[in-house]
C-alpha cells in the first residue's frame, strides 16, 4: 500500500478488503492522505518565496525557539 508513481503523478493506492465498510477504508484514505503531507505541501507553494525571506523567517524561527528553551532552563 506503498504510493505509487504513475505518468510523474503520485498516486495513493487504498484496497478495500472484503467485509470492509466504505467508512472505515476512507477513513484509512484520510490518514493516508494527511501523513503524506500533499496539503502541506500546497499551501507551502502557494506564494513564492524569496530566498532572503525564507532565510530571515528560519532565523526568526530558530532565535523563538533558542529563547524558549534558555527560559525553560532558568
Amino acid at each position: 500500500m506503498q504510493p505509487t508513481m504513475k505518468g510523474g503523478v503520485t498516486m495513493l493506492v487504498i484496497n478495500v478488503k472484503e467485509g470492509e465498510s466504505i467508512e472505515r477504508a476512507l477513513k484509512r484514505y484520510k490518514r493516508k492522505h494527511s501523513s503524506t503531507g500533499v496539503v502541506r505541501k500546497l499551501r507551502k507553494n502557494r506564494y513564492h518565496t524569496k530566498p532572503t525571506e525564507a532565510k530571515r523567517r528560519m532565523n526568526e524561527k530558530a532565535a523563538y525557539v533558542q529563547g524558549l528553551r534558555q527560559a525553560e532552563q532558568e
